[in-house]
């Protein structure tokens, strides 16, 4: 990790840039990918399991005995686990249920809004270095919960096209009947543009490597909304001199074990904090089976001495990590400060990895500083808001002049008589 002290406002654009994504030029290589998907179907997704996973796929679709061969399989410690992030992740996510909004604006005119479940929608769920089942939980609970009329999971096969048994026994724990052999970018074709086996979805969610983030921004020009636009995973620690350098290197690494283009930052007040940690992430980093990620993720990540809170506040917000942790004395007191941030993770005893298991927030986030203007997902991601309003008679009467006064202004003659003809009405 590079190593600045109190650097001026001026670099920080700089020297908080992430690793650089290729995006355009992985567009071109996604793209045909796309075309010959929607041309194909079925025999392309097979063709491109032969090519990419290594994989010979006869049936595309989960079978109801291979969902029952998976719940063997799956150690009963492990479904413990899984049941219980369920149970948090649910409540916490059926807690953000909202009742339909009602207001009279004005004597006779009535609006509403209620919250309509998209009905089609698609999860993505990455099965290559690591199989994310907690991600199954993550974007399939509220999904269900939201009650979303069809959803359907793609996650990639082995080589010898099965599902990795913990992503199909956590997708049968929450209601998924649909899940698909499939992986990749062919997998977001699928879902965009609909085969004999795969449905067509309005909405795709989950995270993947670039070839499916390129995937997925190549359907929103098909008219199918994503989650959001998404990054390689990183955190920003924030440290007083009563943080624990080996809780912090912890959770350094444990972003930086994502992949090579992972990011982690340290802001730190203390200069003793940030050399004991440097030396706890170097002798934590030994003892991890995915070290070498975690090293390459590294060469890009930073630490910073910043001896001013303000500055150092103002720096995490720039930054609008996906993950911040707050291993701060006065954490509390700082919560409210944070304006750019996916989650937040709040004192010294609160690892990110609760979060992105088991606490109950959802770790679907936004990435690559999106967090200015992206939410991370929520029960709201599954939902549109429609609009309704009525009026009557003596609310006709009395905002309908002003609507035409209005219309007439801005010279649209059509929209004044859309009231006019129906002021009109009520004088007969």
């Amino acid at each position: 990790m590079k190593f600045y002290k109190n650097p001026d406002r001026s670099t920080w654009g700089e020297l908080l840039q992430r690793p650089a994504m290729r995006m355009e030029e992985i567009e071109k290589q996604v793209a045909p990918i796309l075309k010959t998907v929607a041309t194909d179907g079925d025999s392309a997704l097979r063709a491109f399991s032969r090519q990419f996973d290594g994989a010979e796929v006869d049936s595309i679709i989960v079978s109801e005995k291979e969902f029952e061969d998976a719940i063997q399989l799956v150690d009963s410690d492990l479904k413990a686990s899984i049941d219980i992030a369920i149970q948090n992740i649910t409540t916490f996510h059926a807690s953000q249920k909202t009742e339909t909004l009602q207001v009279e604006t004005m004597d006779g005119i009535n609006c509403w809004r209620k919250s309509v479940p998209i009905q089609k929608v698609g999860l993505y769920i990455p099965g290559g270095s690591a199989p994310l089942f907690s991600t199954v939980i993550m974007i399939g609970a509220p999904a269900i919960i939201a009650g979303c009329e069809e959803v359907c999971l793609c996650t990639p096969p082995n080589k010898e096209g099965n599902i990795h048994p913990a992503i199909l026994y956590t997708a049968h724990k929450i209601g998924i009947k649909n899940v698909f052999k499939v992986g990749g970018a062919q997998a977001i074709a699928a879902m965009t543009f609909g085969t004999e086996t795969i449905p067509a979805v309005s909405k795709i969610f989950g995270p993947g490597n670039q070839y499916v983030t390129a995937a997925k921004q190549l359907a929103t020009k098909e008219g199918v909304a994503i989650d959001m636009p998404a990054g390689p995973s990183e955190v920003l620690v924030w440290a007083d001199e009563t943080a624990h350098p080996e809780f912090i290197a912890a959770d350094l690494l444990s972003q930086a074990e994502h992949g090579p283009d992972s990011q982690v930052i340290l802001v730190s007040s203390s200069q003793e904090v940030i050399d004991n940690t440097m030396v706890e992430v170097e002798n934590q980093l030994k003892t991890l089976p995915r070290q070498e990620i975690a090293a390459k993720a590294l060469t890009h990540s930073r630490s910073f001495l910043i001896e001013d809170p303000k500055t150092a506040l103002d720096l995490v917000n720039e930054y609008a990590a996906e993950h911040l942790i707050l291993s701060l004395d006065n954490a509390d007191d700082i919560c409210d400060k944070i304006i750019n941030a996916g989650s937040v993770f709040v004192g010294h005893l609160t690892p990110e990895s609760a979060g992105d298991y088991a606490s109950g927030t959802n770790h679907t986030l936004p990435t690559y500083g999106y967090a200015k203007n992206y939410s991370g997902v929520s029960l709201d991601s599954y939902y549109r808001k429609i609009t309704f309003q009525k009026i009557n008679e003596t609310g006709l009467s009395a905002l309908g002049p002003h609507v035409e006064r209005m219309a007439e202004a801005e010279e649209l003659q059509a929209h004044k008589n859309a009231v006019t003809v129906r002021l009109n009405s009520l004088k007969k």
